[in-house]
């Protein structure tokens, strides 16, 4: 089950991930102030939902704000791939820029790998690196479920920005075009922000993605 909460002023999307064990895992918590956090505990609680890890897609402030809080209240383990530990030592400046206040002082990370399998009651999610966005980022895929959460690196219809700290254009279309594009059409795309979209859709009707696309009908050719 998906539970999506939009946090911040950046309305970035957090997702509560649990099956009926009743253990789950929260991806980028972007909880910004006491709210946000509160509306977060009454849903596990309400739910009986027991948090075994937090997994981050990235580490730009918009999708950890919540952490430090999340594991003061919860000893758990939050993960991020190596790549992106300077994006949390950027997290505060990057805030401020925005007007945010960044809360407590960093917090410690286990070491996401590509290929990496985590699982979480009885689901199962393949740890994708798709650089480009920031350096480490990486995307959390389930054949089990049809789901993938991509953080910043797809939208539905747009791509992430790579003009911060860490971006690089090329890296991200291949990211997005060697390891996401290949994957079933059905596979529900969960994005670090706006609404959701499939692989199907994205393939074929995301405009930054047009140029290396194949026609929508197979029957059409070009002659050379």
């Amino acid at each position: 089950m998906v539970q999506v909460f939009h946090c911040n002023p950046l309305q970035e999307n957090a997702y509560l991930l649990w099956d009926d064990t009743r253990e789950g895992v929260v991806v980028d918590p972007g909880f910004d102030g006491e709210a946000e956090l509160s509306r977060f505990r009454t849903f596990l609680k309400e739910n009986d939902i027991r948090l075994k890890e937090i997994w981050l897609t990235h580490g730009h402030f918009d999708h950890i704000l919540g952490v430090t809080a999340l594991v003061r209240e919860n000893p758990v383990p939050v993960r991020l791939h190596p790549a992106d530990r300077p994006q949390l030592e950027r997290a505060r400046l990057m805030a401020a820029a925005f007007g945010i206040d960044f809360p407590g002082e960093g917090f410690p990370t286990v070491d996401l790998a590509d290929g990496e399998e985590l699982r979480v009651g009885g689901m199962t999610f393949q740890v994708i690196t798709t650089p480009g966005h920031t350096p480490g980022g990486v995307s959390f895929y389930s054949a089990q479920e049809r789901i993938l959460l991509t953080g910043d690196t797809l939208f539905a219809g747009s791509i992430g920005r790579t003009d911060l700290p860490g971006g690089e254009y090329d890296d991200l279309i291949v990211s997005i075009m060697d390891k996401l594009m290949g994957l079933d059409g059905d596979v529900e795309i969960l994005p670090g922000h706006g609404g959701v979209s499939d692989i199907a859709t994205e393939r074929t009707h995301n405009p930054f993605l047009q140029p290396f696309n194949e026609p929508d009908d197979p029957d059409l050719s070009v002659e050379i």
